[in-house]
């Protein structure tokens, strides 16, 4: 999959970067943010922003030539939110964060949107912050903020992190489980997280995106090593990167056209597909699997109890 982000407007700046165009803020004053959706909720294909690739474009990762996927990890299915990122923003990797201990991923800053709305790939979602959590990532920060789009029925309830919990019980702790387990299917051992994988507040959170924000100044500047980063722009007149229309245009026309869709090949989907069952031994931390089609996830903080006194209903998102 490659998809690019484009002005539906016609105007004088033709294509733009998801990354570098849209501005971080849909209104400064109310802290009313955009965030551009990368996977819909539901889905399993891990699309992200090419931020090394001229104008952005979202396009599916990939790993030893072969296209990437979540597995099913009981309950779930694929991620459990719609996911993305903030513009404009980025996770400096030659800065430690004082509060993580660890340096940035460099990327843009992660978004969870909780709403009851399946987005699709490339919206633009207008969002208020709740919170934060701070994944540990083999090393570097991965910020994971929570948010909601201000359409959501729920948006004039939830205002922080704490209103989350009040009126979508489980739903933190979901996850921080969901985080915490999503790559061992693949036999890497679980993620961790900095303050004990407690989220921290919207004003927590807003300070992180303020500072990854004053990061990408720098960047977009060329006052920063970009790291590989692509910066193309169409809008930031100050950036040495910036790029006019007919040469945006150009790399549109460049791109590979997408072919016809494919008949996908079934023991590749019934992989996909599969739920997975991971064991966590609480001493060994090793983990094993059932090769069964239709399992389910038991964590170590279960390991003495019955399998009927499990609490892992899907809790009503």
């Amino acid at each position: 999959y490659l998809i690019f982000i484009h002005l539906f407007e016609a105007d004088e700046n033709g294509p733009i970067s998801p990354f570098h165009d849209i501005p971080l803020f849909a209104d400064k004053e109310n802290k009313i943010y955009n965030m551009i959706v990368e996977v819909p909720r539901w889905t399993n294909a891990k699309m992200e922003i090419a931020t090394k690739e001229a104008l952005n474009p979202i396009k599916q990762d990939t790993k030893k030539g072969l296209l990437r996927y979540v597995h099913n990890c009981f309950p779930h299915h694929g991620y459990i939110w719609n996911y993305g990122a903030l513009p404009q923003t980025w996770e400096d990797p030659n800065h430690t964060d004082e509060s993580t201990g660890c340096k940035g991923d460099n990327d843009p800053i992660d978004v969870c949107e909780i709403g009851f709305r399946v987005a699709k790939r490339g919206d633009v979602l207008q969002v208020k912050i709740l919170g934060v959590m701070a994944l540990i990532d083999e090393g570097e920060t991965d910020w994971k903020l929570i948010a909601i789009d201000i359409n959501d029925p729920l948006a004039e309830e939830l205002n922080d992190i704490e209103d989350v919990e009040k009126h979508m019980p489980g739903f933190l702790r979901a996850t921080h489980e969901w985080f915490r387990i999503y790559k061992m299917p693949a036999g890497n051992p679980e993620n961790k997280f900095a303050f004990n994988g407690e989220p921290k507040n919207r004003e927590f959170a807003e300070k992180i995106i303020e500072e990854t924000n004053q990061f990408w100044q720098k960047l977009i500047k060329g006052e920063a090593d970009a790291n590989g980063l692509n910066c193309s722009t169409t809008t930031i007149e100050d950036s040495p990167n910036k790029m006019d229309v007919i040469n945006a245009l150009t790399v549109l026309q460049e791109t590979e056209e997408p072919g016809s869709p494919q008949d996908i090949d079934p023991v590749e989907n019934a992989a996909i597909e599969k739920l997975r069952f991971l064991v966590i031994s609480s001493t060994s931390r090793f983990v094993h699997y059932l090769n069964i089609n239709i399992q389910f996830l038991v964590s170590s903080e279960y390991q003495n109890q019955t399998l009927s006194s499990l609490d892992c209903k899907r809790q009503p998102y």
